[in-house]
């Protein structure tokens, strides 16, 4: 196998993207019943505004990260890794890229948020060193929201 790279997305990825994304939120479906926001998002827009990566190799998409920069924290808004490339660590690396990319922006925290019902995400992200801070709903979705400080060891 290819040596899995992190890139910036470009527009003609947003098919591989979308793909990817439908790929590792469908586990979720049955459970939430509905679409999680990440199978929503136009990724068209979100690569032309430079906010997509994804891990690749070979030239193929094997996992997503949308970051959102804040004035204050870079926002982790979702992380996707195609089901058949799950286990080999690319999620802990597209996290640590989203860390290391927050700190070259001198953003002292990387907030995110996962649905309340993905009870695995909350349990990967907390062995990442995210702590929990609160619980909302948010239109029809209920939040667990977690940040990791930058700046205390963090990252």
């Amino acid at each position: 196998m290819d040596e899995v790279r992190i890139r910036p997305t470009a527009a003609e990825d947003a098919d591989a993207v979308a793909t990817c994304v439908e790929a590792a939120y469908a586990v979720f479906l049955e459970r939430l019943g509905r679409k999680p926001a990440p199978m929503l998002a136009d990724y068209g827009d979100l690569i032309g505004r430079g906010r997509v990566w994804v891990a690749a190799e070979g030239g193929e998409v094997r996992g997503v990260l949308v970051l959102l920069p804040e004035p204050d924290h870079m926002l982790v808004w979702s992380v996707a890794v195609d089901p058949a490339f799950q286990g080999r660590g690319l999620g802990r690396r597209l996290m640590a890229f989203a860390e290391a990319h927050a700190a070259g922006l001198g953003l002292r925290d990387v907030r995110l948020f996962t649905n309340e019902l993905m009870a695995e995400n909350v349990a990967f992200y907390g062995r990442l060193g995210y702590e929990e801070t609160e619980r909302r709903t948010e239109g029809t979705y209920r939040r667990v929201f977690m940040r990791k400080s930058l700046t205390n060891g963090g990252g």
